[in-house]
């Protein structure tokens, strides 16, 4: 196992230098432009509950829809085939160019022939096969397979493509700017579609009522691919039916604003029916040749158009209640376009063998099978800020943890055999990786590790124990390694001597997560004082952990168990009308996402919604009138009162930054943000050594920001462990959490 992981640390170390650069620039740049243009769309989320909507019920209609479009297509006099398999799709288009003996096949961007491999199969039938996409083009040219869903060569430079072109091309003038290249391409490629025997295109969409087949592009070369040669052949997944042509409204308004930023892409192109448009003669003698011989329908009745329905696993997938929810995908990136991992090593690396980005976990598993996402499925470190940025609302992290789950079950056997507290071999599979097993089970490690400390601290440190965490178990030896508190959180609030507030108001259970409770303890003990410096009751039971660490590792069946566990513990309290307050914003996002699929609906509502983020908490009751006094505030320590923050990514998935800043801010502080996305560290995954460049990599951009001239001086502080333990290998000064600025203890 750990010459796997020295290939994979190999081989994303070589993706980042080769490919980094282009791909970071264009990521960011797409999803910078999607804030830009989502927040000038009025109704936004309504758009994406009206968009979640439609894909939810075409899915489930999808077998009456698919007879629908048949209907609908071939009464508009079209051909519709619905194709199997991949196998199946690839013979009825080859049969197609064989009996239209045709000679050059033109092709507009399409992921699905991608995923069916259909120009191989053209190639083979003796057709020549262009991509009149350019970015699609560069990768023909350079024999390279797609790195994004919108974007196929986006790791590629304006230069690289210069070299690229001049080498293959050897043009009269060599070409420099990205205006040469693109008419070079435009006047090579044109050539290749007045040509054309056969032009074949994707479909973004396909509605049954009408038969339209949609279109949404950033160049022309999709029309002409359909326009110009005689046979036209669309080739689809069957998730692309909706049931209306009314429902391609949200989708034209989502599509473009979530893939590049746009408000709306250059071109959509309706075609309904399909068969309507007139053909082409080059050769015409008329007034304008070139252009459409004769709008009649003898002239409609010469084109042909095919439908290439594709299930391919699409049915089963459908069946499948936990992969279900990746047909409702539009293909649009925004979930790679967010990703702080796709940005720094794009789909090269985090993809599989056609589909990149988040969502490809869910498209591999379902058309390649699960094996499929055994190189890039642990790349996806669930810190859910792609759900949001997801124009149809796809829990995504969620189907990488399946997938992860069910590989794990598949896996022939880890390099240590054995069982820990908490696992049963119901539960988890023996043959589940060490390394995963470790880090899954942290809880047990954490209780040890307090039990013996400071020993256990010592040991760990030592080059040998250093050496071996990282040959067994994967521990890279660059990342400093907790350190554990003898005492407690738990037992320092058993045991400590002080005044409760009396005829409390206010009654709330301080979550004691893992790291809180074992490792970072003053950020405990500050939210205590701080909370009963505002007359709360506070109570610190003795409770499980959230199950956060198996979950990441794809351990389903423990992380339910904790789940359940927590729920148990925290009952008395819940009943008694205690408020929770959890400090660690991943668990928090346990309790109000993840929990919804381990508990049932009663256990799972009852303590998501009497759980608060430790500083949504504080600014509620200040909000209703709780005197703020006793609080510290930004006078009472002159060095740091000018603040440099960083929120933890599912605390703004949560949307609740604001509570943070608004709290500190009302204390006196000013308060720097960063805009900046993503730490890298994302718990375990910082400390496994085939992603630690990777995770220092992405925390990078997070340095720069904090060593700028308006950051550098300000004291950093951070909400989420991850964060912490990040910026604190990263910075030369120490971060802290933002509670131990108000605590009035300190």
């Amino acid at each position: 196992m750990s010459s796997n992981r020295s290939q994979k640390a190999d081989r994303i170390r070589q993706i980042m230098e080769t490919e980094g650069e282009s791909v970071e620039r264009n990521a960011r740049g797409f999803n910078e432009g999607r804030y830009e243009s989502v927040a000038r769309l009025e109704d936004y989320d309504a758009y994406k509950d009206r968009a979640r909507a439609i894909k939810e019920d075409a899915i489930e209609r999808l077998p009456s829809l698919i007879e629908q479009v048949r209907e609908t297509v071939e009464a508009n006099g079209g051909t519709v085939y619905l194709a199997d398999d991949a196998a199946d799709a690839n013979r009825y288009v080859r049969e197609l160019a064989r009996e239209r003996a045709a000679e050059t096949v033109v092709k507009s961007k399409s992921m699905t022939t991608e995923e069916i491999e259909l120009n191989e199969h053209l190639e083979d039938e003796g057709c020549d096969v262009w991509e009149t996409d350019l970015g699609e083009f560069v990768l023909q040219v350079a024999d390279e397979a797609p790195s994004h869903l919108v974007a196929p060569a986006i790791h590629q430079s304006r230069e690289e493509i210069a070299t690229l072109f001049n080498e293959q091309f050897d043009p009269e003038e060599p070409l420099e700017t990205a205006e040469e290249l693109t008419n070079f391409a435009r006047e090579y490629l044109g050539e290749q579609i007045q040509e054309a025997d056969i032009g074949i295109t994707g479909a973004n969409f396909v509605t049954a009522d009408t038969g339209t087949i949609a279109l949404v592009t950033s160049e022309g070369n999709a029309r002409k691919t359909v326009a110009v040669p005689d046979t036209h052949v669309a080739v689809a997944g069957v998730e692309k039916i909706v049931p209306t042509f009314e429902d391609l409204q949200p989708f034209v308004e989502l599509i473009a604003r979530s893939g590049t930023g746009q408000d709306i892409t250059s071109y959509v192109s309706l075609f309904s029916p399909p068969v309507a448009t007139p053909t082409v003669d080059f050769d015409s003698e008329g007034p304008i040749a070139g252009t459409a011989s004769d709008s009649s329908s003898d002239a409609e009745n010469d084109r042909e158009f095919h439908l290439v329905l594709l299930d391919n696993g699409r049915m089963e997938m459908r069946d499948d209640d936990q992969l279900r929810e990746t047909l409702y995908c539009i293909r649009c990136s925004a979930c790679a376009n967010s990703c702080a991992n796709f940005q720094s090593v794009g789909g090269h690396a985090f993809g599989g063998e056609t589909y990149a980005g988040g969502i490809a976990t869910g498209w591999e598993a379902g058309v390649n099978g699960e094996e499929s996402t055994e190189e890039f499925n642990d790349l996806c470190t669930g810190c859910s800020r792609c759900v949001n940025q997801c124009p149809v609302k796809i829990d995504i992290p969620w189907i990488n943890t399946v997938v992860r789950d069910r590989r794990n079950r598949g896996a022939d056997g880890g390099e240590l055999d054995f069982l820990v507290e908490g696992l049963t071999p119901d539960e988890e599979p023996a043959g589940l990786d060490l390394q995963k097993r470790f880090f899954g089970n942290f809880d047990t490690l954490a209780k040890l590790g307090s039990a013996t400390a400071p020993l256990s601290n010592w040991a760990a440190g030592t080059p040998p124990s250093r050496m071996l965490m990282e040959r067994v178990l994967g521990i890279d030896r660059r990342r400093e390694l907790p350190t554990f508190e003898r005492e407690t959180l738990v037992e320092w609030f058993r045991n400590r001597d002080a005044p409760r507030p009396v005829d409390a108001e206010y009654h709330a259970v301080v979550y004691p997560d893992l790291y809180t409770n074992h490792v970072r303890t003053e950020r405990g003990k500050a939210a205590v004082r701080t909370l009963e410096a505002l007359g709360v009751a506070v109570e610190i039971p003795d409770v499980a952990s959230s199950g956060r660490a198996p979950l990441s590792q794809g351990m389903i069946s423990t992380a339910e168990a904790h789940a359940r566990e927590v729920r148990a513990d925290l009952e008395a309290h819940i009943d008694a009308g205690y408020d929770v307050v959890v400090i660690e914003p991943s668990d928090l996002a346990m309790f109000r996402g993840e929990y919804e699929r381990l508990l049932s609906e009663d256990r799972y509502e009852s303590l998501a919604e009497r759980s608060y983020e430790l500083f949504e908490y504080v600014y509620g009751l200040l909000e209703n009138g709780v005197d703020p006094t006793p609080l510290r505030d930004a006078e009472h320590d002159a060095t740091a009162s000018d603040i440099a923050y960083h929120s933890h990514c599912q605390q703004r998935t949560l949307e609740l930054e604001e509570f943070t800043t608004a709290v500190l801010e009302r204390q006196g502080f000013d308060v720097t943000t960063s805009d900046v996305e993503c730490c890298g560290m994302a718990g375990s995954f910082g400390y496994k050594s085939e992603y630690y460049e990777l995770s220092m990599d992405v925390g990078s951009r997070l340095e720069s920001q904090f060593e700028m001239p308006d950051a550098a001086d300000r004291t950093v502080v951070a909400s989420g462990t991850s964060c912490l333990e990040q910026l604190d290998s990263l910075l030369t000064r120490q971060p802290r959490h933002p509670i131990t600025l108000l605590d009035p203890g300190a």
